[in-house]
């Protein structure tokens, strides 16, 4: 448990890193390890060079794969683009993993699950979450995942007449912002806190994202909350209902 939280950590600073650079950067570290077992870890965690996040959401070949929608779109409104994204968090005793629903243009998290399982059913638990606090957008955006492309994730927003968008496989870029998004919730929370159980990172993750959307200032936002962008660029007619 250790050595895969290590590896998270060095995978979020270096995503270009294969096994041997990161067997390299344990052993500067003083840990005697091969890269086999490396490898071995990388595997169980999903993790791949040259991404800038672990491949958690794999493809599944029967499910269908839609086009990436936001290419050249300026999104400055709230409630126009929502996106999905799958991390996972170390803990002292384990690990589980974390799925977060954000509104693109204000970076708000609308909501958010944790699962020891890497199933289709707390993402579309997070969804139905977030679609029943905060109404629904015109876009969600993902990527090619087997959690997203599930029947049950992608009915669901078929029913709300919500267009689905998905990255090109490995582009880590078409979703930059929840990416930044998992290096702070890891360097700001979760590392510090060493969580025990995964109910211990339920209520730890509670106070931190409230703290998130509510009080931290955002660079890329003019130094203004997600909240505070959210409810401001929301459209009318949404804040009124």
């Amino acid at each position: 448990m250790e050595l895969m939280r290590l590896i998270d950590e060095i995978h979020l600073k270096y995503p270009f890193y294969g096994s041997r650079n990161i067997r390299n950067e344990l052993r500067d570290r003083g840990y005697k390890i091969g890269r086999g077992h490396v490898v071995t870890l990388m595997k169980k965690m999903g993790i791949e060079a040259l991404y800038r996040k672990p491949r958690l959401s794999k493809p599944h070949p029967q499910h269908k794969i839609y086009p990436y929608l936001l290419r050249g779109m300026e999104i400055t409104k709230a409630n126009r683009v929502w996106t999905a994204d799958i991390t996972y968090l170390p803990m002292a005793k384990g690990f589980c993993y974390l799925v977060a629903i954000m509104d693109w243009a204000s970076r708000k998290v609308l909501a958010w699950q944790l699962s020891n399982t890497l199933d289709s059913s707390f993402c579309v638990g997070a969804l139905e979450e977030a679609l029943c606090r905060f109404g629904t957008p015109e876009i969600f955006n993902t990527d090619q995942g087997s959690q997203f492309t599930s029947d049950d994730f992608t009915k669901m927003l078929k029913s709300y007449n919500i267009d689905i968008s998905m990255d090109g496989r490995g582009r880590w870029v078409d979703n930059v912002f929840i990416e930044r998004l998992w290096r702070s919730v890891k360097y700001e929370d979760v590392y510090l806190k060493a969580y025990d159980s995964i109910t211990a990172v339920r209520h730890g993750l509670k106070t931190y994202f409230d703290f998130y959307n509510g009080r931290r200032k955002h660079q890329g936002l003019d130094d203004r909350t997600p909240d505070e962008v959210y409810w401001t660029t929301l459209p009318k007619q949404r804040v009124a209902a």
